[in-house]
């Protein structure tokens, strides 16, 4: 029987007042795969507007933080003796640990399961300085690193993502790293802001598999980890759109119409696209038959209905809206095989990842054998687009997508999958006409 797991952060503002009162903000995280609740194995909270993060690990389940920048990490009392968060957590094969010491002395060490059993214990003795070592999980999910030194104690929890059967861990000293830069960026990391109006990207942890979450709570919430993929949205198979069935594909904690947006009346390449009240669309080459299997082809306004909101319903379904940039992100990072969610590598422009383009395409449809996988139903078609001369280019072999975020003066950001690479994201003109998704509120 799965067990139903709940995470709570609480995040403390300090409000410099007459009465010092002190308000707070309750975050309950939930996961469940499909309908039945799974167990987390750790929660990871990013700040996507001040850049700090900090993560909870199962059993944990509170974590108090206050909101005012600039105020010491409470839990920081050893005399600068610290041990950091491992990288990468959770782990899949080997991961380093960072300690510092504030001074030459001898340090102990030990490594303990989950239920204090130790199964690594040595002494070195260490310089002033970070000190960094390399840590092999063994048979083990959860491992307790602790270090002591001159009667101080620091621990961290390490998550094993993939556990080997009968297992040993082990433990390699790899030396003392440079004290200035990496101090201050490992610190960064410990010391997690918010303020209200932040953005949050929660990512959860359930053995290999992760899913995001983005938000900027203003209340007390309950979010809910959905671990199902490459199926229809529970509850919601399908959605009827002005007279049309899409299909609905859940990608974790994201439910997507399946489908490519065909909604409107059909204009003609060379006409431009006009704030009418109507709803219009282009058609690769003006034929209607293109726009059935392609869905049609959109200017950014059009797709927005005029308005410049992130996140706007614009021409999706009610309870549906146009992704922001930031969700599409979300859905880069739950699909490739090897940059996770909230990784940088999404934050670029051009082509990044290794392999979401390939997972995302449909096993059909693409010219010069550059069908995907569609390993997740996301069942991307090469419906090419409508350039600023009016003409179509690119079908068969191109795939672009609007997001709903501006960069500049008649820019947008938008993804584009290419036949030969994976995907792009790049800041497009606004009159170009663009195929459109919908992700659900």
């Amino acid at each position: 029987m799965k067990t139903k797991v709940i995470l709570t952060v609480l995040l403390y503002s300090l409000i410099t007042s007459t009465f010092s009162q002190i308000p707070s903000l309750e975050l309950t995280f939930t996961a469940i795969d499909s309908a039945s609740y799974i167990q987390l194995d750790s929660i990871k909270v990013m700040n996507r507007t001040q850049g700090s993060d900090t993560t909870l690990y199962w059993p944990d389940t509170l974590l108090v933080l206050d909101f005012q920048t600039g105020i010491p990490n409470a839990y920081n009392y050893n005399e600068g003796f610290q041990v950091f968060q491992n990288i990468p957590n959770p782990v899949k094969g080997q991961t380093t640990i960072t300690l510092y010491v504030h001074e030459k002395g001898k340090v102990g060490i030990m490594i303990s399961d989950i239920l204090g059993h130790p199964l690594i214990n040595t002494e070195r003795v260490l310089e002033k300085g970070n000190h960094s070592f390399r840590f092999t999980p063994g048979s083990g999910k959860l491992f307790i690193f602790t270090a002591r030194w001159k009667g101080f104690s620091s621990n961290i929890k390490i998550l094993n993502a993939t556990p080997l059967r009968n297992g040993l861990s082990s433990l390699e000293y790899l030396g003392q790293q440079n004290t200035g830069a990496q101090l201050k960026s490992l610190n960064s990391n410990e010391s997690f802001v918010f303020n209200p109006g932040d953005s949050l990207l929660y990512i959860g942890y359930t053995d290999t598999h992760q899913s995001g979450i983005l938000d900027a709570p203003e209340t007390n919430e309950t979010y809910t980890f959905q671990f199902a993929f490459n199926m229809p949205c529970p509850g919601t198979p399908t959605v009827i759109y002005e007279g049309k069935t899409y299909n609905t594909i859940q990608v974790f904690s994201q439910c997507w119409l399946k489908e490519n947006l065909n909604v409107g009346m059909k204009i003609a390449g060379h006409q431009a696209m006009t704030n009418n009240a109507v709803i219009e669309k282009y058609c690769y080459d003006n034929n209607e038959t293109n726009c059935e299997v392609y869905g049609g082809l959109y200017q950014w306004d059009e797709t927005m209905q005029y308005s410049g909101t992130p996140g706007v319903q614009g021409i999706c379904p009610p309870g549906w809206h146009i992704p922001t940039d930031e969700e599409i992100k979300v859905l880069e990072g739950a699909v490739d095989s090897q940059h996770g969610i909230g990784d940088a590598e999404w934050n670029g422009w051009d082509f990044r990842g290794l392999d979401v383009g390939h997972r995302l395409k449909s096993t059909t449809g693409w010219s010069y054998n550059g069908n995907g996988i569609d390993s997740h139903g996301f069942n991307v078609l090469p419906g090419g687009l409508r350039f600023t001369d009016g003409f179509f280019y690119h079908y068969t072999n191109h795939a672009y997508f609007w997001s709903s975020n501006e960069t500049t003066d008649n820019y947008s950001w938008g993804r584009l999958l290419y036949v030969f690479k994976e995907i792009c994201r790049n800041s497009y003109n606004r009159d170009y006409a663009f195929s459109v998704r919908c992700i659900r509120d």
